[in-house]
C-alpha cells in the first residue's frame, strides 16, 4: 500500500485488485469481499496518499481563497493579490488548478509564489503527516518538478542560484534539515 513516500504502479494496483477480488462468507452465508471498493481505492493511490475525493476538497481551498481576496477592497497598488494568491497552484504544463494555467497564462508573481509555496511545503516541519525534508531532499523533488513542467525553470534557477533557499533555512529551519547541498546533483539545474 501506498504510503505517500513513493508511487504505485499499474502492477501494484492491479494486484490489489486481485486480493480485494477475493471472497469469503460471513456467518450467515453471505458473500463478503475481502477488502470494499473504497478500501481498494485507497490502497491503489497512485502518488501521494489522497484519493480524487479528497483531492478536490483540498484542491478547492484556492477557489475559496480567490473569492474571500476578490470581496476585499484591495488599494490600487495592491489590485491583483487574488490573482497572485490564486495562481499559486497552477503549473507550467497546464495541469494545475483551478483554473489550468499555463505558464505563458500566469503572472511572474504567482509563478514565483509557487516555487516558494513548494519549498515551504516541502521542508515545514509542523505538519502532522510528514516530517520536513532536508534542503537536498527538497531541492532534488523540486529540480524533478522543474523538469516535468510544475514550477518555472528561470525562477527556480534563481532561487538555487542565489541560494534564496539557504537564506530561508537559516531563518526558519531546524539545522537539522541544513544539510550540504550538491547543486550539480539538482536535477535539471545546471550549477
Amino acid at each position: 500500500a501506498n504510503i505517500g513516500g513513493e508511487f504505485m504502479d499499474a502492477d501494484d494496483q492491479a494486484e490489489v485488485d486481485r486480493i480485494a477480488a477475493y471472497a469469503w462468507q460471513d456467518r450467515d452465508g453471505r458473500p463478503m469481499r475481502l477488502l470494499n471498493e473504497d478500501e481498494a481505492a485507497n490502497l491503489k493511490i497512485a502518488k501521494g496518499t489522497l484519493n480524487d475525493a479528497e483531492r478536490a476538497i483540498i484542491n478547492n481551498h484556492i477557489v475559496v481563497t480567490i473569492k474571500m481576496l476578490e470581496a476585499l477592497p484591495w488599494p490600487k497598488h495592491l489590485k491583483n493579490v487574488p490573482e497572485y494568491a490564486g495562481g499559486h497552484h497552477e503549473r507550467m504544463d497546464g495541469k494545475g488548478y483551478p483554473r489550468g494555467l499555463r505558464g505563458d497564462q500566469m503572472s511572474v508573481q504567482a509563478r514565483l509564489l509557487a516555487v516558494a509555496d513548494i519549498f515551504e511545503a516541502l521542508t515545514a516541519a509542523d505538519r502532522p503527516y510528514k516530517r520536513g525534508k532536508t534542503l537536498s531532499e527538497a531541492l532534488t523533488i523540486m529540480g524533478r518538478m522543474m523538469l516535468d513542467r510544475h514550477i518555472d525553470p528561470a525562477i527556480f534557477d534563481s532561487f538555487v542560484r542565489n541560494k534564496v533557499y539557504l537564506r530561508y533555512a537559516e531563518a526558519f529551519l531546524d539545522p537539522a534539515q541544513i544539510d550540504a547541498v550538491d547543486e550539480s546533483k539538482i536535477p535539471g539545474y545546471a550549477a
